[in-house]
């Protein structure tokens, strides 16, 4: 049966265009912009992986280790849902999964002790877990922001849905390895004054919901 018409002699009914695919099967409905900031994105979990794998070799606590190892497996999936998605465009055979930290929440330790003062390494023999976790954090923290400013310029709906759920991933992860630090007195916390800080804490109040705008 023939399509109906519209007003404007159009067919009715018809089904939505294909996205458009080259030669190889490939989707091509990514924006020029947005595969710049994929492949920036798609190199810096790249190099993660691999600062991981070197940072392996000279850590020395059991917890730390575990952290990196649980942490690299966890990524690698990522790296392999996010290469599938901007590869075909379409909903990757794996979805986005989410990342389960096992360090203690409540347990952060506030305040500051005297410590040595910092500075660079001389050689590696000079590594230790302290630099090695602030290194993992940098990374973690780097991609966070990465993703969520990189989701932001996407056109292709899923490969902005896989970037955009990956930041709380990284998000956790970072938080994750804080806290290790945290507990060593590796990354130390300080506050305000109780009277400060007070102050801040009760600089605002909430308002009454006015409910839907006017249009």
């Amino acid at each position: 049966m023939q399509n109906q018409m519209n007003q404007q002699g159009q067919p009715q009914n018809q089904m939505p265009p294909a996205q458009p695919v080259n030669q190889t099967g490939v989707s091509t409905n990514h924006g020029g912009h947005e595969l710049y900031d994929a492949h920036e994105v798609i190199a810096g979990i790249i190099s993660m992986l691999d600062q991981y794998q070197m940072y392996d070799q000279h850590t020395k606590d059991p917890e730390l280790k575990d952290i990196l190892h649980r942490q690299s497996a966890f990524v690698t999936q990522m790296y392999n849902t996010i290469v599938e998605s901007f590869n075909t465009g379409q909903k990757p055979s794996v979805s986005t999964q989410v990342y389960n930290m096992t360090q203690n929440h409540d347990q952060v330790v506030y305040g500051i002790k005297p410590s040595q003062p910092k500075k660079p390494n001389t050689s590696v023999q000079d590594l230790s877990d302290n630099g090695l976790s602030a290194y993992m954090l940098g990374h973690t923290k780097g991609l966070a922001t990465l993703l969520a400013m990189t989701a932001l310029e996407m056109t292709n709906p899923v490969l902005r849905r896989v970037i955009a759920d990956s930041v709380p991933n990284f998000i956790e992860m970072s938080y994750e390895i804080f806290l290790y630090q945290n507990k060593h007195e590796y990354y130390q916390v300080p506050q305000l004054n109780m009277q400060d800080m007070n102050v801040m804490l009760q600089s605002y109040t909430t308002v009454p919901n006015q409910g839907n705008l006017p249009h």
